[in-house]
This record gives structure tokens, sequence and C-alpha cells, in this order.
């Protein structure tokens, strides 16, 4: 079984092609799955939509009551898919505003069954291409993550910010035994290295596949606030570097 979760803020325009791409993707390359939208406290139709897209797809819609951020929804998502999921069970987390291509899911699950605890979408493998993604944020993304694999070096790994994943269960369910409440910290978008970290630290095997990234699909101004993303960031490294994380 393969859980998809989806944090969303704000989607409406953007989850229902999302939603059936998943869909053609999944069928095609016959895998069983479920979707878990976990609905960030949106002020449109958001809800809406997720529970008309419900009569055509498994899908599971999760609401929070107010906006708590990525992190948090993030950490719902994944302790809803690891409740019921045996350990071999694969949990892929990815962005709701349709710039991730369900396409790449089917090979991220591989990735999984073929002995990988994490398999990420990465922007710097051979064969990755990223479209409409502002120059600005190319080039801090690319600065924060040779920072990241200078001060901590993990196999396979050089995107450590991608949101886009595939987690075997197991290694998650061990995570939030072994960290608590700790495991995700950070309430923003620096909750993915977060997360990648302290998986580091169990031991988990990863690797990574070449993301294909369409920032030109996405509607609306991006989420990100950047300049609180940079101090969160800078932080986390110093709390990990000082094992304090």
């Amino acid at each position: 079984m393969v859980v998809i979760t989806l944090p969303a803020f704000n989607e409406e325009s953007t989850l229902p092609p999302l939603l059936q791409a998943i869909c053609e993707a999944m069928a095609e390359n016959r895998i069983e799955y479920r979707v878990v939208v976990i609905n960030d406290g949106s002020t449109d139709a958001t809800a809406k939509v997720v529970e008309e897209m419900r009569e055509t797809m498994p899908l599971t819609l999760i609401e929070h009551e107010e906006n708590r951020g990525l992190g948090e929804s993030i950490r719902t998502g994944l302790l809803h898919a690891i409740e019921d999921a045996a350990d071999r069970d694969i949990i892929v987390t990815m962005d709701s505003d349709n710039t991730h291509t369900p396409a790449l899911i089917a090979r991220m699950v591989r990735g999984i069954r073929e002995g990988n605890d994490v398999v990420i979408a990465s922007r710097y493998r051979s064969g990755a291409r990223i479209k409409g993604v502002p120059r600005y944020r190319r080039l801090l993304s690319r600065v924060a993550n040779v920072g990241f694999r200078i001060l901590f070096p993990t196999p396979n790994v050089r995107d450590f910010t991608s949101g886009y994943r595939a987690y075997r269960a197991g290694v998650l369910r061990q995570a939030f035994v072994t960290y608590g409440e700790g495991f995700i910290a950070q309430s923003g978008f620096s909750c993915m290295v977060d997360i990648l970290l302290k998986l580091r630290r169990l031991g988990a095997i990863m690797s990574e596949v070449p993301l294909i990234l369409r920032y030109d699909l996405k509607s609306g101004v991006s989420k990100m606030v950047v300049m609180r993303t940079i101090g969160d960031t800078l932080r986390l490294m110093l709390r990990q570097r000082l094992g304090v994380g």
C-alpha cells in the first residue's frame, strides 16, 4: 500500500488536476494507494474540492481548524498514515500546488522496495527538470543544500530540502518512537530538513531520483516566507551541528 499525504492551504484550483494526475499515475502503474489531504485551515473551497473528489478515488480529508504551518501538517499526515500501515508500506509526501509530477511516484516506490528507507525527488540529480522557479529561489536552494552537504554529508543525498519524498513506513514509526514530539520540531518549510537529518541519525538508507518540478503550473503566490525560512534553516543547521536539535 502507498499512502500519499498532501498538506494543503488554499489549494482549491490546484488540487483537482493534481488528484486526477495521481489517480491516473497509480492506475497506469497498478499501485494500490490512498490519498490523505491535510486541509491546514484553508479559507477557500479546498475542503469542498476534496469532498467532491472522494467519489472518484480513495481519499481522506483531515481538517485543521486554523492554519498551523507545513511542519504540523506533515506531522498530522505522517501520523495518520503510519497508524494502520505495515512497516513495509510506503508513505509519500508531496506538495498540493501541482508542481510535483505524480508520474515519479512509481519510480520512488521501486526505490523503497529495492531496500531504501527514503527516496528523495532531487533537483540535483542528472535528468532533473526544473521549470518556472525564480532565479533567486534556485540560488537560495542551491546554497542551502551545499551547506547541508558539507556539514551533514549523507550517502546518496544531494537535496536536503525537497518535500517530494517516499518513506518506508517502518522507519517513520521508528522515528516517532525515538524522538516523540521532537521528531518534527520545525513548523515552517525547514521541517523537511529536520525530518531528513533525524532519519540520518537513525541510520536510514537513502537514495534519490531526478525531480521534475513544474513551478509554472503553480497558481497564486508561494506560501514560503523566504526570510523566515532562511532564519529557520540557519538555526536548524546550528542546533543539529551542536547536537541539540
